[in-house]
């Protein structure tokens, strides 16, 4: 069945902002705007880091504005690039996407620190799309980092 041309239009708007949503992660982290990245969040989001054999899970507002605001207070001051989005509308207000990042430490002249993925699952909240989740794999980190 053909798709109408206002569903096409519904399509990519919401295409649109999603892709929007790990760009201004990525700009709230280089503008230090904790509260920014966590508005991203739907109110029962959560964020979960993997590597290094282990597991890391953050989820709630409060669980995430306590983690985002010691970010940069160690040994790396994150410069995030976020590479090849890539999205899949489920309908009904959710999707799935992954991005692939590589990360700098201002700390270090923008040394290269390592790079990774997100895996990402989004809700529509109102007219707005948020992260219901967001879980971050490392492929390669120098040192002990992530």
């Amino acid at each position: 069945m053909a798709r109408s041309v206002e569903q096409l239009a519904n399509d990519l708007a919401d295409r649109e902002a999603i892709r929007e949503l790990p760009q201004l992660y990525c700009d709230c982290v280089w503008r230090s705007d904790m509260t920014g990245i966590v508005d991203l969040f739907a109110e029962d989001g959560e964020f979960v880091t993997k590597g290094h054999k282990r597991e890391h899970r953050v989820s709630g507002r409060a669980g995430l504005l306590k983690m985002y605001g010691g970010l940069g207070t160690g040994p790396i001051t994150p410069r995030p690039y976020i590479h090849n989005h890539v999205i899949d509308l489920k309908g009904g207000g959710r999707a799935t996407g992954r991005c692939y990042v590589e990360l700098r430490n201002l700390q270090k002249n923008m040394e290269w620190v390592g790079t990774g993925y997100y895996d990402d699952e989004y809700v529509k909240v109102g007219d707005s799309w948020k992260f219901k989740s967001r879980v971050f794999t490392t492929a390669h980190m120098e040192g002990r980092i992530g």
